[in-house]
């Protein structure tokens, strides 16, 4: 099947293009690259086994791995794709990340995250594309009431971010009772960490990363001198935030799962909403430590007052997952600090 990847050369889009080109999948991948680098897509094409193309030799004959740079607001880029390349489905990254930054400068996640999505899903209806997988967050259900969280537990967003999230889910679920032939799989993630076990892509933010494991790595290559840790009194199990972490790889292959829920059409009807996760808890504590051992690194670190939008623990129930759509994380924190740090190592080559 020929797949768009909006956000195509991003952390999980890299990933995500490589399990899909390993399945035997035609990708066509779309970035602005305003947080990605352009080398990335050499490094996906070997590990995907598959020659990177600009642009088709014969309409008719669109196979393998493509590469457009542009913008999915751009309602212009999109329409020729579409006309160009004959989608079949698409896998929808793209958009800002940052919850704190999200919070400093809502409109841009306003306009980058739910516009970019209403050109996009525009441009599907016209060209009656009506398969959609796309990366939602655990954000939409704000400060839990309880942990760990299902599909079921209540939606309660404390930050732009994650509204744009539940807005772009709604918009969704909308479409698809206008319309009962679209089959939508949305995908909410929990914290990705580590990084393809080659080193050759990972989390390579621009500028200083907002998450916490590509910080780590900075402070342990020297980068940077200190990790900074926002806030020590919540009510965890060590008074330090508590997160759900997931391979990278792990929630790649999830979107092949989304992917084949989607062309299962006789018996996956609908609007499939899945949590994506572990269902393990760790807190920045437990991380900094478990990184040093597979590392050997000191990570000085200093502790700071709490940001505004952040939470105290959230981790996932990742039943629901493993039931609908028969994916489960396989790897494990070891694994997440150690592909992180390989990474690192080769990037500093």
């Amino acid at each position: 099947m020929k797949i768009l990847v909006t956000g195509g050369t991003g952390y999980i889009g890299s990933h995500t293009c490589v399990e899909l080109l390993l399945a035997g999948h035609d990708v066509i991948a779309v970035d602005n690259l305003c947080n990605s680098q352009a080398e990335v897509l050499a490094r996906v094409s070997f590990l995907g086994g598959v020659k990177l193309q600009t642009e088709p030799k014969k309409i008719d004959n669109i196979k393998g791995y493509f590469f457009i740079e542009g913008d999915v607001r751009d309602s212009n880029l999109m329409d020729s794709i579409f006309s160009q390349y004959h989608i079949d489905i698409v896998v929808h990254f793209s958009g800002l990340k940052a919850v704190g930054e999200s919070v400093s400068t809502p409109l841009s996640y306003y306009d980058n995250n739910v516009q970019g999505t209403l050109v996009l899903c525009k441009v599907m209806q016209k060209y009656n594309v009506k398969r959609i997988v796309f990366s939602s967050s655990a954000t939409v259900y704000g400060t839990p009431s309880s942990v760990p969280v299902n599909e079921s537990s209540l939606l309660s967003v404390t930050n732009p971010y994650g509204r744009s999230k539940l807005f772009i889910e709604e918009v969704l679920q909308d479409i698809y009772k206008s319309d009962p032939e679209w089959r939508v799989v949305i995908l909410r993630y929990f914290n990705p960490v580590g990084a393809h076990k080659s080193g050759l892509i990972g989390d390579s933010p621009s500028g200083t990363p907002n998450n916490l494991m590509p910080y780590i790595c900075d402070v342990a290559s020297g980068k940077r001198e200190k990790l900074f840790i926002f806030g020590s009194d919540y009510s965890t199990k060590d008074g330090f935030g508590v997160r759900d972490y997931i391979h990278v790889v792990d929630l790649a292959k999830a979107h092949i799962s989304g992917v084949n829920y989607t062309v299962d059409g006789l018996n996956n009807k609908g609007v499939l909403i899945a949590n994506l996760g572990t269902g393990q808890g760790y807190s920045v504590m437990e991380m900094i430590k478990a990184f040093k051992e597979v590392s050997n690194k000191k990570i000085p670190y200093e502790v700071v007052g709490r940001r505004e939008g952040d939470i105290a623990e959230c981790y996932a129930d990742p039943l629901f997952a493993m039931k609908t759509l028969n994916w489960s994380a396989k790897l494990g924190l070891k694994e997440m600090c150690k592909d992180s740090w390989n990474f690192q190592c080769k990037s500093n080559i």
